[in-house]
């Protein structure tokens, strides 16, 4: 890492900060990448790849068609996303192996195949584990979860991705990520009080909003930073998810040497200490924003309802309840999830509810305890918080993400009732906790969520308010305190961790062939060399059409290890130009209207190739290889578009398709429905245009001539079939 930043100093000539020395040092070609904030498209080499268990599946599947014995770089799979809170721990997650029985057998045999470490369902939430287990400073690392960010707190870059882009880095491809600009936020002054290091969080958010650290990284610096904990500042990067950041990052300090320790990896920490020069921000750094905001005068927050950049201070806060007639009564307070759910947390909240039990009160709402792994939780049973909690009226659930991700079956409320839910979680967007959308769900520290539990009400202010003890007495809740560390360490509980074997080659991959949650993936055919000639067009599609739009989410989840059957969502919410209308396309043989999945199989059993027409960003948001997979799966050739996002484009190149857009975007309006268009494939060649002959039904034809974005590599995957192809014919070369 040293020598690549040499190389980079060298050419750039000024100060740097934190997290641009961590991805120049990581470049897979330090002398000759372009380099610009915010424009670049670096290419580089991570440390680490995590995938949870719902995205992990088709990462694997993909993998294997690579043919390669292991992965290139170190990976772990962990199993926290399909175990559904009901009753409490130990059932819950009885009852989620048996429902997940086939897709854990196929996580666990094909982890010990290619030499991935596998974290078993119980173990806890993947980021936890993961600052448990493997973040280092300096590290570069993906996961394919939104909050991979977590790692920040231990001074990583550590950033959310799609499987595709795993898939990459598991099978040794340069992973690409466009250079990100920097926001510094600079911290002075030190928390005191009921204030904790979840509402320095809840301030940015209230200050950049959802969409306000877009291609960002935002980067914590200054004194401030010093005298929060290593859990604390993890929490932060956590949450950064919500503003849209890159990821988010402190720079390396005695706290994460202390955690360092107590995780049993001094040495790490020894090694850190030795490169510390190079791991914070250069003096004199530019940040493309800077932000200051001062610890001491910083007040507890509460973001929400239904956005998490809704960010109120608790002095208001009583007043916000009245003003937007939120319903007042709390009727769940949940504490835990992979953002808060550390001992300095746990304890913390411990001795708030010790403080009303010693006044003879407890939780008026329901209250809920999600730790954040199996070693948390082994280490607050052995410390006495778990049996607090308990005693307080908590539930505790499984060491898994639950309600935070909806997977909660809640029976306090019914559907569509108005009610309020209070968490220490990152995210409350409409819906996501229980499907119910008249849920107010408000995010805050786990120091407010136990308060407020007890007294059952948004506008109980814990600063300033009295509660009544069992004999009518007014009382005051005296402020949180805890420790960072367990002054015992920590207890590891029980053993959920499965090493890959020394010897892999007689390890067989489980997959039932009668399986309708999982699927081998066939490697996709090569280009016949030939140019494609009388397509129909499958689907015209109009306005926005998101990743969401071309492979749902919600039921089909389950599905995300079976090909053949997630495609029967392949594009059922695009509008169609025809009709107006989303899934129905005429079939251009017989005439029938059908589904656009159904009509596009049809084509596919009678030899039919066919191409889709988009309109702008054709593919926005999240980057699901799914919604790439299934045009390939189903016989699509090319998507022809006004304009890709960025993403999509580059995952349907990886699956031998062609990404083409119109040079001149008005042709979009020229082409209808049902039209037949021939694709002069034999022009494919780095940067030049491609022609599209178009045969309207009645009238003259035309030609259209259509960009493309491949370079050689790329032309390469078309050739071969797809990205995972040319991998293997290599590997097999």
């Amino acid at each position: 890492m040293s020598e690549n930043l040499a190389i980079v100093r060298k050419r750039l000539n000024r100060p740097l900060t934190y997290g641009e020395k961590i991805l120049y040092s990581h470049l897979d070609d330090p002398e000759g990448q372009d380099i610009e904030r915010g424009a670049s498209y670096l290419k580089l080499r991570p440390d680490r790849v995590a995938c949870q268990d719902a995205t992990a599946q088709m990462a694997i599947l993909q993998f294997m068609s690579a043919g390669m014995p292991s992965v290139a770089t170190p990976t772990t799979v962990h199993c926290d996303h399909l175990i559904e809170a009901q009753i409490g721990g130990d059932k819950d997650l009885d009852r989620a192996k048996s429902i997940n029985k086939e897709v854990y057998d196929f996580l666990s045999s094909s982890c010990a195949k290619y030499n991935i470490g596998f974290w078993k369902p119980g173990s806890g939430i993947i980021h936890q584990i993961v600052l448990e287990n493997y973040a280092f400073p300096g590290g570069l690392m993906i996961g394919t979860d939104s909050h991979t960010p977590n790692a920040g707190g231990l001074g990583m870059v550590a950033i959310g991705v799609g499987g595709a882009d795993a898939v990459d880095v598991m099978a040794n491809l340069p992973w690409e990520l466009k250079a990100p600009k920097y926001i510094g936020v600079k911290l002075t002054g030190e928390l005191s009080g009921w204030t904790a290091p979840k509402d320095i969080i809840l301030k940015v958010a209230g200050i950049l909003t959802v969409k306000g650290g877009t291609g960002a990284i935002v980067e914590y610096h200054g004194p401030g930073t010093n005298s929060l904990s290593c859990t604390g500042m993890a929490t932060i990067c956590n949450m950064g998810a919500e503003i849209g950041a890159t990821t988010s990052l402190f720079p390396f300090n005695d706290r994460m040497y202390d955690y360092l320790n107590a995780t049993k990896r001094q040495h790490i920490g020894d090694f850190a200490r030795k490169y510390a020069n190079e791991l914070h921000e250069d003096e004199g750094c530019e940040y493309d924003q800077l932000i200051e905001i001062n610890l001491s005068e910083l007040e507890p927050h509460i973001n929400g309802p239904f956005t998490p950049d809704l960010a109120t201070p608790i002095s208001k806060f009583k007043q916000a309840v009245i003003d937007n007639k939120w319903p007042d009564e709390l009727k769940v307070g949940l504490i835990g999830s992979c953002t808060n759910s550390s001992y300095e947390d746990m304890s913390r909240g411990a001795s708030i509810a010790e403080d009303a039990m010693a006044h003879g009160i407890k939780s008026k709402a329901l209250f809920t305890v999600t730790p954040g792994s199996e070693q948390i939780r082994a280490t607050i049973e052995r410390d006495g918080q778990l049996k607090t909690f308990e005693d307080f009226g908590g539930i505790v659930l499984a060491n898994a993400c639950g309600p935070c991700i909806g997977q909660w079956d809640r029976k306090d409320v019914k559907k569509g009732e108005p009610n309020s839910i209070l968490s220490s979680y990152n995210r409350n967007f409409t819906g996501r906790n229980d499907a119910n959308p008249a849920t107010h769900s408000f995010v805050t520290s786990p120091d407010l969520v136990v308060a407020m539990s007890i007294a059952g009400s948004l506008s109980f202010n814990p600063l300033t308010d009295t509660l009544k003890d069992k004999d009518g007495n007014d009382f005051k809740l005296k402020a949180p305190t805890g420790d960072g560390l367990p002054k015992n360490g920590y207890d590891p509980g029980q053993d959920t961790y499965q090493h890959p074997p020394e010897s892999r080659d007689s390890v067989e991959v489980q997959v039932s062939p009668s399986s309708d949650r999982l699927q081998i993936l066939q490697p996709f055919d090569a280009w016949d060399g030939k140019d494609a000639t009388d397509l129909p067009i499958l689907i015209k599609a109009q306005g926005k059409t998101t990743t969401d739009h071309i492979s749902m989410a919600g039921p089909w989840l389950k599905y995300r290890g079976h090909l053949d059957n997630i495609s029967n969502n392949m594009l059922i919410g695009a509008i169609n130009a025809a009709n107006g209308e989303a899934n129905k396309v005429q079939n251009f043989k017989s005439g029938d209207w059908d589904a656009v999945p159904a009509t596009a199989r049809q084509y596919k059993k009678d030899g039919i190739k066919w191409v889709v027409i988009g309109d702008w960003n054709y593919g926005e948001g999240s980057s699901r290889e799914h919604a790439a997979l299934e045009p390939r799966h189903l016989g699509g050739l090319a998507i022809i578009t006004r304009s890709f996002a960025r993403i999509h484009e580059t995952n349907l190149k990886k699956q031998g398709m062609l990404p083409l857009t119109f040079a001149n975007p008005e042709d979009y309006d020229k082409i209808n429905p049902d039209d037949k268009v021939d694709i002069m494939c034999t022009e494919l060649a780095v940067g030049k245009p491609i022609t599209m002959k178009v045969h309207p039904k009645d009238g003259q034809s035309w030609d259209c001539q259509l960009n493309q974005t491949f370079n050689e590599g790329q032309i390469e995957w078309f050739k071969n079939g797809s990205a995972l192809n040319t991998m293997a014919k290599k590997h097999n070369s």
